[in-house]
């Protein structure tokens, strides 16, 4: 696996994290040897930190994102027939479908992404039929709100792609044409949307955006990037010090996306949508976001405000409608902003209070979090971090923390011990680690070998 570690190194990935991927990716390798074929193709897809911009992305917001040094080993080579067999090469298991239209899995089981991406796959591009064997390896924590889905979506679509070279093709070639417009489509593939002439499926059940898809996609290491969305469009990107670094902690609290706690992760998503049709039904307009409405006019925020105020949604009362619409607008055009200004000046403390405000905003308005989230936060800053905010879904997940990064070690060390002693239980299943802002998905074997991936994003 020196090769590939060598080719992690080149896309910007520390040393210490691409020598660490090797083990992920020889069990990948192994587990594909009775296919006999010399080079199998071989990925890396990363897991995101959200370091601001929670759940502003489906109504059109903005988020400041960054991919991190962790995620999916994937390998994959050709099979001459319409199946494709996927190993879990720490979990032992595997998985076989049918590369059809009519592809299914259990709701619940990981393999329910990959059967989202062959459905949507076939459905949109009717010419490939090339079945695979994929094997993937993950050092990211499951559920934990590292966008762990997403990561196994689009390594599913590009081991796909990678056999049946769907890139290259008209279909794809006429509607996706750069990094952002996968991003889109792959969020669309996901949530069970259509993407302009592409057609949707029925997705994973979550009814998010395509915040996660373009951190993996579209991130550079050593970078903080500004991404708006609905469509997806660059904003700038932040270079971030040698001398800072991330320290994330998985909560132990899982961020699980079924029952109800898929319900509740929706209920955002829900309110948005209420917002935006009671403002185009009043209006006579047809705004596709929340962020077009708010646009539209200067007066347009405070005409929002006192819509919903009276609103007489069955669903929603006009307190849950009016604190949805203050986060976001607090989040998307005064913290972001302001946050992206103070980390330009190396103003730390400026940045401290702005990112502490965006927190108080998930938990008072948002209403996502659960004590242990807000209680990382707290401890965080508690033991000298600069800046720390919960991310993900919500509902359980990760916190980070900006930290001096001669300081990291002993930082980890500190807050995991505090963690454990006033949330024993969590801890038990938590973890910490320190990360740097890494490279997007790197495609590491084949003919197109390239950091920015093959096709679109040669």
């Amino acid at each position: 696996m020196t090769g590939v570690v060598e080719r992690l190194r080149a896309a910007g990935m520390s040393e210490r994290e691409s020598n660490a991927k090797g083990a992920l990716f020889a069990r990948c390798a192994e587990a594909l040897t009775h296919t006999g074929l010399p080079e199998p193709f071989a990925c890396f897809v990363p897991g995101r930190i959200e370091v601001l911009g929670k759940h502003t992305d489906y109504a059109g917001g903005r988020s400041l994102l960054c991919a991190m040094e962790r995620g999916f080993a994937v390998m994959a080579t050709p099979r001459d027939d319409a199946r494709v067999r996927v190993v879990d090469t720490q979990g032992g298991t595997v998985r076989e479908l049918a590369f059809a239209p009519d592809a299914r899995a259990e709701r619940g089981d990981w393999s329910n992404y990959v059967a989202t991406v062959i459905r949507s796959l076939t459905r949109n591009f009717p010419e490939a039929r090339r079945g695979a064997d994929i094997a993937f390896a993950s050092d990211l924590p499951a559920s934990s709100g590292m966008s762990s889905s997403s990561a196994m979506v689009i390594a599913m679509f590009l081991a796909l792609d990678a056999v049946n070279d769907l890139t290259s093709g008209a279909a794809f070639q006429n509607v996706i044409t750069s990094r952002e417009a996968l991003a889109g489509y792959l969020g669309a593939v996901e949530n069970g949307r259509s993407y302009g002439p592409l057609v949707g499926d029925t997705g994973v059940g979550t009814l998010g955006g395509s915040q996660d898809q373009t951190a993996i996609l579209c991130c550079r290491a050593g970078v903080l990037s500004q991404y708006a969305f609905c469509p997806v469009r660059a904003e700038g990107e932040i270079p971030v010090p040698s001398s800072l670094t991330f320290v994330v902690a998985y909560s132990g609290v899982a961020a699980s996306k079924t029952s109800n706690a898929l319900h509740q992760y929706n209920e955002a998503a829900l309110a948005v949508s209420e917002i935006l049709s009671e403002w185009n039904a009043a209006n006579g307009r047809n705004d596709a976001a929340l962020a077009d409405a708010i646009a539209s006019a200067p007066e347009a925020p405070s005409r929002i405000r006192a819509l919903i105020g009276n609103s007489q949604s069955a669903a929603f009362t006009p307190q849950r409608l009016l604190d949805r619409l203050e986060q976001f607008v607090t989040e998307s055009y005064e913290v972001i902003p302001l946050a992206v200004a103070a980390f330009a000046r190396n103003d730390m403390i400026a940045l401290g209070g702005l990112v502490a405000r965006s927190q108080r905003g998930v938990e008072t308005l948002l209403g996502n979090q659960v004590p242990e989230t807000i209680g990382l936060v707290r401890l965080a800053r508690e033991h000298g971090a600069h800046a720390s905010s919960a991310f993900g879904a919500g509902f359980g997940g990760s916190v980070w923390a900006l930290v001096p990064a001669d300081r990291a070690d002993a930082f980890t060390v500190e807050w995991r011990a505090a963690y454990g002693t006033e949330f024993p239980d969590a801890a038990q299943r938590s973890e910490f680690f320190a990360t740097v802002p890494g490279p997007g998905a790197v495609r590491l074997t084949g003919p197109h070998v390239s950091h920015l991936l093959h096709g679109v994003l040669s």
